[in-house]
């Protein structure tokens, strides 16, 4: 999911949140002789695919999927992929509705933080215990379970990397990547700073920082860094009060207040671009942009793994594949869902996409590591990690930008945002 695409998504989902809680509360029309967590899983029968496959992708019209498409209906004659572009903005009404409806695709590609919502309305399939769990990234694979039981198969990882401007660091005096700790790391951006409007006449901000949507993304491996969580699985309670909690959001706010970076909704890319910012986090995709629209940049900006402190941790998120319980033909869709996730399959659809494939096979066998800038990206899948598989992970989400966003601009201290989120998040609870 590109960033770029994101103010609009959150749209739809803030715009499907009541509709979705509603669905959720009257179990959406599904039976009650299964459920999530009761779940069987899948069987998918020997022999070749037959018959009509109908998918939604997510996104443009995706020719590289279309392709994929090909080469499977070549090694089953017999089958016939119908793939429908749903446009990101709409994608989570119209899977809602569709799963309410009971009037679905036989499968879909879904967003990795709609998994646990949609798997709760009783709208997929569990995974079938031929896709191996073991063949994935666990981040990765965490993102299609709820209550212990896998309902999808992981597609297109995200996670994300730091940034940097060769070009401008070098003048700081820093030569390779800033440091992988993190004291080290705002030492690093300090020397950056120093070397606004001397060395480095443009520069503005040694860092770049997102506020607001989506900044939870940035924060909550923050938490894990430091050994802690936000939520006991176990206990079923949020933990924002805890001390690893306070340590997270104390760096959190170090850098905008040292004026490392800036405390307004500010172009990341753009800065980045137009040489204001040196240091910014980000998923691969913006690298495959810089390529793209600002060539004059290339050679001239390098990855690096998201600093830490006592341990790495990253955000595991992206698309999952999942088949629906309404699905015609729910064997073909399966057959079609492992085809996709095959390790040369997800290597040829990274290389022709610039995704990030979810398999570690499949690094291998498309050499992506080749890629001196891939490497950081595939040393954050190793530790990735996704969030809480709660129904109300989008508002407990929305909950955790709004206080970080006080926090930046100093209308609330550290003790303040952990009470706060707190108490919200107990308010708002994890659904079913």
């Amino acid at each position: 999911m590109r960033i770029t695409t994101r103010h609009a998504v959150r749209t739809v989902q803030t715009l499907c949140v009541t509709v979705t809680a509603a669905l959720v509360a009257t179990g959406c029309g599904r039976s009650e002789d299964s459920g999530p967590g009761n779940d069987a899983p899948a069987q998918i029968a020997a022999g070749k695919a037959k018959g009509t496959v109908v998918m939604w992708s997510m996104g443009d019209t995706d020719e590289d999927l279309k392709d994929l498409a090909k080469k499977f209906e070549q090694e089953n004659p017999d089958a016939d992929v119908k793939i429908t572009a749903v446009p990101w903005d709409a994608a989570h009404d119209k899977l809602t509705t569709a799963i309410a409806g009971g009037n679905t695709p036989d499968m879909s590609v879904v967003g990795t933080t709609w998994m646990a919502e949609m798997a709760a309305m009783k709208g997929f399939q569990a995974t079938p215990t031929s896709i191996k769990s073991s063949d994935f990234y666990p981040g990765q694979w965490d993102t299609t379970k709820y209550k212990d039981t896998s309902y999808g198969v992981p597609f297109i990882a995200d996670t994300q990397a730091i940034y940097y401007r060769t070009d401008i660091t070098t003048k700081a005096g820093i030569k390779g990547a800033l440091a992988g700790d993190r004291a080290g790391y705002l030492k690093d951006l300090e020397a950056i700073q120093a070397t606004a409007g001397k060395e480095n006449p443009k520069l503005r901000h040694a860092s770049g920082l997102v506020m607001g949507f989506n900044s939870w993304i940035f924060w909550v491996p923050m938490v894990w860094q430091q050994g802690g969580d936000i939520y006991d699985a176990k206990t079923g309670k949020f933990t924002f009060d805890s001390p690893e909690a306070a340590k997270a959001l104390e760096y959190y706010a170090s850098v905008p207040k040292q004026g490392l970076a800036p405390t307004d909704r500010a172009d990341n890319v753009q800065g980045f671009r137009d040489g204001l910012i040196a240091v910014y986090q980000e998923g691969a995709w913006a690298g495959g942009s810089f390529h793209k629209d600002a060539p004059e940049l290339d050679g001239k900006w390098k990855t690096m793994p998201v600093p830490y402190s006592e341990q790495p941790a990253g955000f595991a998120g992206g698309s999952d594949l999942a088949v629906f319980k309404e699905a015609k033909n729910p064997d073909a869709a399966w057959k079609f869902a492992q085809f996709l996730t095959e390790p040369a399959n997800l290597a040829a659809y990274s290389k022709a996409t610039g995704s990030l494939p979810p398999a570690p096979q499949a690094w291998t066998e498309g050499k992506l590591t080749e890629d001196e800038n891939m490497k950081a990206f595939a040393e954050q899948l190793e530790v990735s990690k996704a969030p809480p598989a709660i129904t109300t992970w989008q508002q407990i989400a929305d909950a955790i930008d709004s206080e970080l966003e006080k926090l930046i601009l100093g209308k609330a201290t550290v003790a303040e945002v952990q009470k706060s989120l707190q108490s919200k998040a107990t308010s708002i609870g994890t659904g079913r």
